[in-house]
């Protein structure tokens, strides 16, 4: 096991091509919802195969699916990433799994220290390092890992507490509406 490794994957995450379609689609085929979240952000300070390079725009939402989270993403801009090594010419499907990690800096170096380069490496809105390693060769998919992060496990527990809460009339609502 990778020194430091995270234990339990957390979620399930898929580029889409149309984030309202997407969700329309997984609550008409498996009864998902509400999505949570939708709203455009900006990840910052992106870092690609190692280059400094343009942020990633994009849409997301978090629904809860039992005990797995599941991400849509929506890409807005080209700017070279993970998310466009795995799907170059405007695809969407299956993208990564992902992790929390007591040592951020020390599970992502190991991972890279195992052969699985980190695709893109960045900031979020609320100052929180994740990226995304390349685990294609082997797992067929990206692999994001997080640090322990106040404000990422607050998304997570707002996606559970939506769906119990959920009067199933709005399919997309924003953070903060079930916090």
């Amino acid at each position: 096991m990778i020194p430091g490794s995270c234990i339990d994957i957390v979620q399930n995450a898929y580029v889409v091509r149309d984030l309202e379609e997407a969700c329309a689609r997984l609550h008409r085929l498996h009864g998902m919802g509400p999505f949570v979240g939708g709203g455009e952000g900006t990840l910052s300070d992106h870092v690609y195969r190692g280059v400094a390079t343009d942020p990633i725009r994009i849409r997301g939402v978090f629904v809860q699916s039992g005990e797995l989270n599941v991400e849509l993403v929506q890409l807005l801009s080209d700017t070279p990433s993970a998310f466009h090594d795995m799907y170059p010419d405007s695809g969407e499907g299956f993208h990564h799994t992902a992790m929390f990690c007591a040592e951020y800096e020390a599970t992502r170096d190991a991972w890279v220290a195992e052969g699985y380069p980190v695709a893109s490496e960045f900031e979020t809105a609320f100052g929180a390092k994740i990226c995304y390693v390349d685990a294609r060769r082997t797992h067929g998919h990206m692999i994001e890992l997080y640090p322990e992060n106040v404000i990422i496990r607050g998304m997570y527990a707002e996606a559970r507490q939506a769906v119990a809460a959920w009067d199933g009339k709005t399919l997309i609502v924003p953070w903060g509406t079930y916090a």
